[in-house]
């Protein structure tokens, strides 16, 4: 059966030449004909109102921008939305680390008991003498950052392999792991230089970001509710259109 809008058809023909645009979508052939539909509604209403509609997308454009305004969301409101949700105005704990890292050799159980007894007597020098741990990453170190006396800068949460994260952040700032930190890329001697407990994000700070984001929500509940009322008021057949 064919799909008509008010009377138009959206012909399989206009379906398939959007394909390529809704490739990723989970449902591309849904989304095609919801947008198909939405914007000859669009088009409608365009006409309706006495807009040149010779370019689909500039008299739609115009429309939105005639039928859709949304001032600047206030400050009482940025604020109330910042005090309900604490939680996504705070960045989140990091540390600064160095290592000397010694790596595995895959399968071979004799050279990575080596490795690891070679790692271990690293780990006594500079358990014995910390101030010595930058010469030793550059002596020592496979990793790149051996290079720059095994520093591998700020990092946060997640951004580490687990065994590794775990490692720095139950280590105090200023203290070398007392262990040898096995993970999937060897063995590693850590150096704990900074930690950083997680930062609350000052209002002032968020505000304008804040009032930006809560501006375009609110336009896009607009536009939501303004399309539901098109097809709401529309005549569609031969395709249930989903609640907007």
């Amino acid at each position: 059966m064919s799909i008509l809008v008010n009377g138009v058809e959206i012909t399989e023909e206009m379906i398939q030449a959007e394909e390529s645009h809704h490739a990723d979508a989970p449902e591309p052939r849904e989304a095609i004909i919801q947008e198909l539909i939405l914007r000859e509604l669009l088009l409608q209403k365009a006409r309706a109102e006495g807009l040149d509609t010779s370019n689909v997308n500039e008299a739609i454009g115009t429309l939105m921008d005639k039928e859709i305004k949304v001032d600047l969301v206030d400050e009482a409101t940025c604020r109330a939305f910042y005090e309900q949700y604490p939680e996504r105005f705070s960045s989140g704990e990091s540390a600064v680390a160095s290592h000397i890292l010694f790596p595995l050799t895959g399968g071979d159980e004799l050279s990575n008991m080596l490795t690891k007894s070679k790692a271990e007597g690293v780990l006594s020098e500079v358990q014995t003498a910390p101030s010595l741990f930058a010469s030793l990453a550059e002596q020592h170190s496979s990793c790149p950052s051996g290079k720059q006396g095994g520093n591998l800068g700020r990092f946060g949460r997640g951004q580490m392999v687990p065994e590794f994260e775990q490692a720095v952040f139950s280590t105090e700032a200023g203290q070398i792991t007392p262990h040898l930190v096995q993970t999937q890329f060897g063995f590693h001697i850590i150096q704990v230089n900074e930690r950083h407990p997680g930062e609350h994000i000052s209002f002032d700070d968020v505000k304008e970001r804040l009032q930006q984001y809560l501006t375009q929500v609110a336009g896009s509940e607009m536009m939501q509710k303004y399309l539901g009322g098109l097809v709401k008021e529309a005549k569609i057949e031969g395709y249930a259109m989903p609640s907007l």
